[in-house]
């Protein structure tokens, strides 16, 4: 019984330590290139940078996703909530003709970039994808604040924001 008791506590101990959230986004995630609406490629780092006024949400999203779709009321609610965020739509879209018609369609409002290593490049990798939506909060020092929700209307959201 003893040692049953010190393998729990083992193990117990052992994945706790690599539960750990991150704060900072990887070098890997960072120098990930995306294509912004005009064709242009751009490291996230860059983007980031871009943002350093105010919090930022991102939304990893695609047009093809049907829970991505279903949120977007949600997600409008909460630009609409906190106007003074930053919202930064990531899509993994099939390709860069349907990210755009989607943008169009849904009329996602914020700033838009195709991630063009999809869900295993080095930011899918750093952030974890396995389903989207996917939403994080991104204080303006670029410290990761949320690293997980997946519904617009998520409590922790809103308490980051």
């Amino acid at each position: 019984m003893k040692k049953i008791f010190y393998i729990l506590i083992l193990s117990i101990t052992i994945f706790s330590c690599n539960s750990q959230t991150p704060t900072q986004f990887s070098e890997g995630a960072l120098n990930d290139e995306f294509i912004s609406l005009e064709g242009d490629s751009i490291a996230f780092r860059d983007i980031l940078k871009s943002h350093s006024e105010a919090a930022l949400v991102i939304d990893i999203w695609a047009s093809w996703c049907g829970d991505c779709i279903k949120g977007m009321p949600k997600l409008k609610a909460l630009q609409k909530e906190f106007p003074d965020a930053a919202y930064l739509f990531l899509s993994l879209d099939k390709n860069e003709d349907a990210w755009k018609r989607g943008i169009k369609k849904y009329n996602v409002q914020g700033e838009h970039y195709f991630m063009k290593s999809g869900w295993k490049g080095p930011f899918g990798e750093f952030v974890d994808l396995d389903w989207i939506p996917r939403y994080m909060v991104v204080d303006a020092k670029g410290n990761i604040k949320l690293f997980k929700a997946v519904k617009a209307d998520d409590e922790n959201l809103k308490q980051n924001l």
